[in-house]
């Protein structure tokens, strides 16, 4: 290894003034990776448990389509996820606020471990049949939404409040690259290998989670004020309604993936508008996760950022005005620029939100309140699709792009002045 020279030693240590190096302004921040050991196993070990989980995802896709030749079948797969995640995404954060959190992530990644396990064990039986794979699927969706609030409330109490923005950049750059690789990978080794391979890798994958979540401390959640009781759904819904800035991360997030979601239309948009084909909608698919992973990797600057609100807020309009951009596009590798821009701004967008729910939040609420994030964040793009789909029946592929970014502007624009308290939001002193 080279010797560090002096320039590169003074580029990488902080001013005298204290000022953040420039480096560390650009790039990722990867200080809670060097700060707290416990958060470093569980961001490896939840890194490479993803990846794995969306190699099992393709290879199923893949699987059911085989048996079926049915792509309604393969759209049922969606729909079995879709369910237990919205049902079980409020109860999940409701008992991650009841028990210890470390227990509950443990048990849950070793039940989605299980169900790994039967995928490659029927694979290698030749066991092919299709009810065995969406029961699988559902319950793995529900492994998924009783782990996700009990490692989303963890993160506050293994890192300081300051350090959160980039813990939550660091957690978008591993769903987006696992978004991204995954699939590739899957498609990879279950053409030279098989379905089984892919969901061993998997079981192999979930061994780092398990790892990770065996060696953190115990984590009850912390008891506000009042007598000891057990956590309700309803309690967690009671005190969002009386905490707006909590409220309008959600509200702004609906904005843009109600109102503003193309995804559903780019099979038509592949065709009508640049001539192409299945490869050209792999393009329109990739291109908001290449967007949104380069706003991971430069995302050093957020750490900087205290007016979260606001930045939410402008992240959204962004949003918006790139999919209405990309609506007026007729030149594909301009159409996908305006994509990738959109997925950098829901990097933003989501950084914050996430860093606001967990910072404002009391530690008691914080696994409910993961739980209606996961909700939105699973309901919310669904939901644009149809509307998107329905308008563009109605009208155009066209109008349904160009108006929804349109309306995502405007609904967010109303949400700002409708509650300016939201804008002036400091980190330094988060209110919920």
């Amino acid at each position: 290894m080279a010797p560090t020279t002096t320039s590169d030693a003074a580029s990488d240590a902080p001013s005298e003034k204290g000022e953040t190096p420039l480096r560390s302004r650009i790039f990722a921040d990867l200080t809670p990776l060097r700060s707290s050991p416990d958060y470093r196993r569980l961001w490896c070990g939840n890194t490479i448990s993803w990846m794995g989980q969306q190699m099992t995802a393709l290879a199923v896709s893949l699987q059911v389509y085989a048996i079926t030749k049915s792509t309604f079948s393969v759209g049922l797969v969606g729909l079995c996820s879709l369910v237990p995640l919205i049902v079980f995404g409020l109860y999940g954060g409701a008992i991650a606020d009841t028990v210890d959190r470390r227990k509950l992530g443990l048990f849950s990644a070793m039940g989605a471990t299980v169900m790994s396990v039967v995928l490659a064990t029927a694979a290698l039986a030749g066991y092919h049949h299709v009810w065995l794979l969406y029961t699988v699927v559902a319950l793995q969706a529900v492994c998924f939404a009783m782990n996700a609030p009990a490692r989303s409330s963890m993160i506050p109490r293994l890192l300081p409040t300051e350090q959160l923005p980039a813990a939550n950049a660091l957690s978008s750059l591993t769903t987006n690259l696992g978004l991204m690789g995954g699939p590739m990978l899957g498609g990879v080794i279950v053409g030279l290998w098989g379905y089984q391979a892919a969901y061993l890798i998997d079981v192999a994958a979930f061994s780092a989670a398990l790892y990770a979540m065996w060696r953190l401390p115990a984590m009850r959640p912390e008891q506000g004020d009042g007598p000891r009781r057990r956590a309700s759904v309803l309690d967690g819904l009671r005190f969002l309604a009386t905490r707006p800035n909590l409220r309008m991360t959600f509200f702004s997030d609906l904005a843009a993936m109600v109102l503003a979601q193309p995804r559903a239309l780019f099979p038509a948009i592949a065709v009508l508008w640049f001539a192409g084909d299945a490869k050209t909608v792999g393009l329109l698919v990739a291109a908001p996760a290449v967007g949104a992973v380069l706003g991971g990797l430069f995302s050093g600057w957020l750490g900087g950022i205290r007016r979260h609100g606001l930045a939410i807020l402008l992240a959204v309009a962004c949003w918006g005005a790139a999919i209405a951009s990309f609506g007026l596009s007729r030149h594909l590798w301009l159409g996908l620029f305006f994509l990738a821009v959109a997925g950098c701004a829901d990097t933003v967008s989501m950084v914050f939100r996430h860093t606001m729910l967990q910072a404002a939040a009391p530690d008691n609420m914080r696994g409910r309140l993961q739980g209606v994030f996961i909700v939105v964040v699973a309901g919310g793009p669904r939901l644009g699709d149809f509307l998107a789909g329905s308008a563009a029946d109605l009208t155009s592929p066209a109008v349904a792009v160009v108006g929804g970014g349109v309306a995502c502007i405007l609904v967010v624009t109303a949400l700002g002045l409708g509650r300016r308290a939201f804008a002036r939001y400091d980190a330094r002193d988060p209110q919920a």
